[in-house]
């Protein structure tokens, strides 16, 4: 009897990729790793789509492809979103100079714009650009600092002498009365911010008579129309050692301010002064500071300076390219990754098991080079929009239309000028004489 000849049959898997894509499968959000295009009923089209197509280019009609719907899905998904990305990574390269200090807004996990608002900005998202609005401001504060202008607010306090206290922390006295005090011109202005002490100075009570300072006041004796008649009060600028040795530059200073014997240092915002003031010391001294800021701060209520908003890529007012805006090109390529990370999904499901044994001998399987080839195609097509977008950036086109212009006028050269030939009427002529 002879032995029979045994034919294995088929077994088919448990999980096979169907020839055709669901549509009402590709409408449900959950079938998508995030669900970002869903709502886009041209994308749930195209994720139809790919599934055919991924079947036929992985030889679905002679065999099983180990897939499900929802892998090709996720796929087709991921392609569009890897297809934005490299695309506004592009566009960053071409947008950040100009878009630097331009409103940008919060995003969601998906990375689409939640919000685009004033509000949402922040003190981290200032942008180290110079640009005009910043030259002003670094002059408006040369101007104050020089004392020949500016916008820059200079304000005063005061602190109470103590008999026998020599030091005086003003951050901690201007900080106190900017919380507590309603009536002063900073409150609530100073915060952590450092103030920066420009004078100290006290001054005496009013008098009636002027028989001193830059007025003289002696020939104006009886004389009640004269302006010397009246004194105003008298300051006594408080100076430190080195400003002794201005003064010959600084004329002025000494003849419209009187000098007093008192004079300070300031070691981080704490004033020292010389002598120790005692029981007949001044009962009150001045400062004038200003509150330090930096020619990035924005002005309260002012949208016009933009200071604030995008500093970098990351804070670019980029969501993820509407699918509606992607034309055939992004699409094809859109359509060649899917496939590849299509591959990838089932290199590693066929990876699970190198061989499969049916009676008398084994199937080996294909994971390995699925692998290769999905990573090889994946890097390609990387690759190739990289070059293509390169070749797009906005330097490359102008360098580009300039070689244009260059071309072309160097042909115009080689081309002769047009010599005119025609009649000329003897009546245009004039006769002398």
């Amino acid at each position: 009897m002879a032995v029979p000849t045994l034919t294995p049959t088929q077994t088919t898997p448990a999980i096979v990729l169907p020839e055709t894509g669901s549509l009402t499968t590709a409408t449900d959000s959950v079938n998508y790793p995030y669900g970002i295009y869903v709502s886009n009923t041209d994308f749930v089209s195209g994720a139809v789509d790919q599934v055919n197509y991924t079947y036929r280019k992985l030889g679905g009609d002679v065999l099983d492809i180990e897939l499900t719907q929802k892998n090709i899905f996720a796929a087709y998904e991921e392609a569009v979103l890897e297809y934005s990305y490299l695309v506004n990574i592009h566009q960053a390269k071409n947008a950040l100079a100009s878009g630097l200090g331009a409103i940008t807004g919060t995003f969601d996990h998906d990375g689409e714009i939640k919000e685009t608002s004033v509000a949402q900005l922040s003190a981290s998202l200032r942008y180290p650009k110079f640009d005009f609005g910043y030259v002003r401001n670094v002059a408006d504060r040369t101007i104050t600092e020089t004392g020949l202008g500016g916008s820059e607010p200079i304000y005063s306090a005061s602190l109470a002498t103590v008999n026998g206290q020599q030091d005086y922390d003003l951050q901690k006295i201007i900080n106190s009365s900017s919380v507590n005090d309603a009536s002063s011109s900073f409150y609530g202005k100073v915060g952590d911010s450092r103030v920066t002490i420009r004078r100290v100075y006290y001054k005496t009570a009013h008098a009636m008579w002027r028989f001193f300072g830059y007025y003289g006041g002696i020939n104006a004796i009886g004389n009640l129309s004269t302006y010397g008649m009246y004194a105003d009060d008298s300051t006594f600028e408080v100076i430190p050692p080195w400003q002794n040795k201005l003064q010959s530059i600084a004329y002025e200073d000494a003849i419209y301010t009187r000098n007093s014997h008192y004079s300070y240092e300031i070691k981080n915002n704490r004033l020292r002064l010389f002598p120790r003031p005692g029981n007949h010391s001044p009962d009150r001294f001045w400062v004038e500071f200003t509150i330090k800021t930096d020619p990035w701060s924005e002005v309260s209520g002012s949208l016009d300076t933009g200071r604030k908003g995008a500093n970098n890529m990351n804070t670019l007012p980029f969501a993820n390219i509407p699918y509606k805006n992607i034309n055939s090109i992004g699409k094809q390529w859109i359509r060649r990754f899917a496939l590849a990370l299509a591959k990838e999904m089932l290199s590693q499901i066929r990876g699970k098991f190198t061989t499969i044994p049916i009676p008398g001998q084994s199937v080996t399987l294909n994971a390995t080079d699925l692998a290769s080839q999905a990573k090889e195609e994946q890097e390609k097509l990387r690759e190739e929009l990289k070059t293509v977008l390169s070749e797009m950036t906005y330097a490359k086109i102008a360098e580009a239309e300039t070689n244009l212009v260059k071309s072309a006028n160097e042909i115009l050269k080689t081309v002769p000028y047009g010599v005119y030939v025609g009649y000329l009427c003897p009546s245009t002529f004039i006769r002398e004489g």
